[in-house]
């Protein structure tokens, strides 16, 4: 593998550009070891050769996607500055590209006017999200589904929020039976509608769930953490298109853009369609917010202290790769989206695999052909070393009988839970390597069940 490393000639003019605006000042130079600082950094890129090939697009495992090269070198470039975007005193220009880089993404979603801002991540985001239905609802319980992410519950645990776990039907779609009984019978004031769950790449039923909210009065909050970039691709199943069209009639969103946005870590964002939620995050700061009368977005989120390097990269990469349909940025998602269904169907159609779900997004489920849970799942645990020993890096996921059974009607259930393979189809790169790909499945596939 070799690591992208020409867009580095960039980097020198634009340090000159950034240095230009401190010619005013006293000379300064601050003082460097240089032979102490390579022999340390030599010792880190050695120290993280200890990593599995991520950029590669023989990885395809876990949710794991390389920055693009334009976020990577304008993250690099604000490190000279290292604005903080809690104050405009700590980041002047870093928090007004924030907020027009979160307007963008609001506008993707079809709301021209909300409240939004970065975070940390996911779990960050979520949490305000959350946090704001609790001081809607107060006293109100949140529930998602069995296959929503953990941190929902953890979240609500943290924030002594009553929470419960709606089943799934077997397409890993939140049970709207199951939450219509819930409804009538518990004080339930948030919904969250997971918009392409970690395992699966499932959307919950957004549009029967937006119909129940008319009788019920709930909130309805979108964890479009892995999938919400995908409303901008053209070659979605028409289930899924019609999930994410009426994703603008949710209360609040959130997406990763650490994830398809291709950012470096951590970057999620949250926002609000009534960005009078904002009220919510009032506070006084004796040693704050005195350098301008503007919005200062520590003003509108829970974090204090955040990296505006995470703003410059994202809006760095939505200048070179707009947030549109029939974009480049888009064409990717859709390559991405191509590759996956391939991939896909050579697995339908081969005899030494059983598939369960069909991908919504890119994320595929699937198992070596056996006769019972137990031996389906062994076979998972050696074809993830074997295919690695070869090059091709997979995940697996446990997954519950009550979805996998009515797509594997003939197998014995001898356990409740099945380790299962999966792929994240993350990098459009991937698309030229299929054939190599499909030829370490087939090799890996014949080696596991050699040994059994």
């Amino acid at each position: 593998m070799t690591l992208e490393t020409r867009s580095l000639s960039i980097l020198p003019r634009a340090l000159e550009i950034l240095e230009s605006s401190f010619h005013g000042l006293p000379l300064f130079e601050p003082s460097v070891n240089i032979e102490k600082l390579e022999t340390v950094l030599l010792e880190v890129a050695d120290r993280m050769k200890d990593n599995y090939p991520y950029p590669h697009p023989q990885y395809i495992g876990q949710m794991l996607k390389p920055p693009h090269p334009v976020a990577r070198l304008a993250y690099t470039l604000s490190l000279w500055i290292n604005p903080n975007n809690h104050a405009l005193d700590g980041g002047r220009a870093s928090s007004a590209m924030e907020k027009e880089a979160v307007a963008r993404i609001g506008e993707m979603f079809g709301w021209k006017e909300c409240l939004g801002h970065l975070c940390s991540g996911g779990t960050m985001a979520n949490l305000e999200a959350l946090w704001i239905s609790k001081r809607l609802k107060p006293g109100s319980k949140i529930v998602a589904s069995s296959q929503a992410h953990y941190t929902h519950s953890r979240i609500c645990s943290v924030l002594e929020i009553p929470f419960d776990s709606i089943p799934t039907d077997c397409n890993a779609k939140m049970d709207l039976e199951s939450l219509e009984k819930a409804l009538e019978s518990e004080n339930i004031g948030t919904v969250v509608v997971t918009m392409g769950t970690t395992a699966t790449g499932s959307f919950d039923p957004l549009p029967s769930i937006l119909e129940l909210r008319k009788n019920y009065g709930f909130r309805i909050h979108a964890d479009a953490a892995y999938g919400g970039y995908f409303t901008l691709a053209n070659n979605l199943g028409q289930q899924t298109r019609d999930i994410l069209n009426h994703v603008n009639q949710v209360d609040s969103i959130v997406v990763d853009p650490h994830k398809h946005g291709l950012q470096p870590y951590g970057c999620g964002c949250v926002l609000f369609r009534d960005p009078t939620v904002g009220i919510h995050y009032k506070h006084d700061s004796p040693y704050t917010y005195f350098t301008s009368d503007e919005l200062h977005l520590g003003e509108i989120s829970l974090e204090c202290s955040r990296p505006g390097s995470s703003a410059v990269a994202l809006w760095a990469t939505q200048k070179l790769l707009p947030l549109e349909q029939n974009g480049e940025f888009a064409r990717g998602l859709e390559t991405i989206r191509e590759t996956a269904l391939a991939l896909f169907d050579f697995l339908v159609n081969e005899s030494r695999f059983v598939t369960a779900l069909a991908p919504e997004l890119d994320i595929l489920i699937w198992g070596l052909n056996g006769k019972r849970a137990s031996e389906i799942s062994s076979y998972s645990n050696d074809f993830f070393e074997l295919t690695a020993e070869r090059g091709l890096h997979i995940a697996k996921a446990n997954l519950p009988r009550s979805i996998l059974e009515p797509h594997w009607p003939d197998i014995v259930w001898d356990q409740d839970t099945v380790t299962c393979l999966r792929s994240c189809i993350m990098k459009p790169e991937v698309t030229g390597w299929i054939d190599d790909i499909k030829r370490i499945m087939i090799e890996a596939a014949d080696a596991a069940l050699a040994k059994r």
